[in-house]
């Protein structure tokens, strides 16, 4: 699939380190290729619900799907650090 840049997308995964779970809607913000051959990848930025910046992540382009008209944006506390 291809994204368009500064679109709103999905994470498939986790990403405990920052926090983010999977279902979290980040920003697209750049694209960057795997600098082994490996799977592309792209960076994202996360805001919170009020639109602070809480986040950038670079996650692989499988970690990321598009949002579809048929979902709805909810909101959940982001959870402590361990």
């Amino acid at each position: 699939m291809k994204f368009d840049l500064y679109k709103e997308v999905a994470l498939t995964r986790d990403f405990p380190e920052e926090r983010l779970r999977a279902g979290d809607v980040a920003t697209l913000v750049d694209f960057v290729s795997h600098p082994s051959g490996g799977e592309d990848g792209c960076v994202l930025e996360v805001f919170n619900a009020v639109g602070k910046s809480i986040a950038v992540v670079t996650a692989p382009i499988s970690a990321i799907e598009a949002l579809n008209s048929d979902e709805i944006l909810t909101v959940r506390p982001l959870a402590p650090t361990a």
